[in-house]
């Protein structure tokens, strides 16, 4: 299983990680990243890997 973590001080609330796995990530009422899903089933781990990558400042960090 994946484990994400956010540097909520890094995120500018561009939503790409959500419109990439919506399963895993959303934004909250100020616009900044919430994790769904604590821990990332293998079923979505390779959504959940390219959410991170989509990030345009590597706020997202994915841990196993």
């Amino acid at each position: 299983m994946l484990h994400i973590d956010v540097d909520e001080d890094r995120c500018g609330g561009f939503g790409f990680c959500e419109q990439a796995a919506p399963e895993v990530f959303g934004l909250d009422d100020d616009g900044a990243v919430t994790v769904l899903l604590p821990e990332v089933p293998d079923g979505l781990a390779a959504r959940a890997e390219a959410a991170t990558r989509a990030c345009p400042v590597a706020a997202l960090r994915v841990r196993r």
